[in-house]
């Protein structure tokens, strides 16, 4: 049996398990309920630990494993789920009242690359001095900024006015998922629409005329027809 090493216990294990029977599960080990020291013994025998994974249950669930194995096992599904975990921040955009096209247009392209990175963005306006008779054209702007940014963004909160600032935020949509707008969907339906035409056209020219039609051979008789 191996040595139990406190200062890494995060479970009981081996004699540390006080229930009097257990659930011994493992991947070569039906699911069976045993005397505790006959669990202790079978791991013995394996030269394993006896690992106490589910204590709440009724009996204990434990697992015949290396203990230490156990905690890497651990520490790398711990490490890996961190790292799929994705780190949102908050960037801030300002505008003026009156921005102009150029700074707007610079500004919207950044605020494309947060969302894109799955950030969120604030977007506000700064109203200095007596510009904040400005404020709804402030408010304009940022519902413009909004929807320019509709297929990569969703707004968290409209427009509002918090002193001499008014806020708007934005939290990216799921990646990959990007909401078409109406008329890009209808324009994708067209083309599809056309690309099919023109599929069945062709198909249609290299089969030849139809035996079947009632205009078949009237080219033909014609032509006779001229002859005599």
């Amino acid at each position: 049996m191996k040595g139990d090493n406190k200062n890494k216990m995060q479970l009981r294990i081996n004699e540390q398990i006080r229930a009097r029977e257990v659930r011994i599960v493992g991947d070569d080990i039906e699911s069976t309920v045993m005397p505790t020291r006959d669990a202790l013994r079978l791991a013995e025998e394996k030269e394993v630990d006896l690992v106490e994974i589910s204590p709440t249950a009724n009996p204990p669930v434990c697992r015949l494993i290396d203990y230490s194995k156990y905690l890497y096992q651990q520490k790398k599904k711990a490490k890996e789920i961190k790292a799929k975990q994705t780190k949102v921040e908050v960037k801030e955009i300002r505008f003026g009242p009156q921005t102009g096209e150029a700074d707007y247009a610079f500004k919207l392209k950044h605020a494309q690359e947060f969302l894109s990175d799955g950030n969120k963005v604030k977007a506000y306006v700064f109203f200095k001095g007596r510009s904040i008779v400005f404020k709804e054209q402030g408010e304009v702007l940022l519902l413009r900024f909004a929807n320019d940014l509709e297929e990569l963004a969703k707004v968290e909160s409209m427009p509002n006015l918090e002193g001499k600032r008014m806020f708007l935020t934005l939290s990216p949509k799921k990646a990959g998922q990007p909401k078409k707008s109406q008329q890009k969907r209808d324009n994708e339906a067209a083309e599809a629409q056309a690309k099919a035409t023109a599929k069945a056209e062709a198909e249609a020219e290299q089969e030849g005329p139809n035996p079947n039609s009632p205009f078949a051979g009237l080219a033909e008789k014609l032509a006779e027809s001229n002859q005599e």
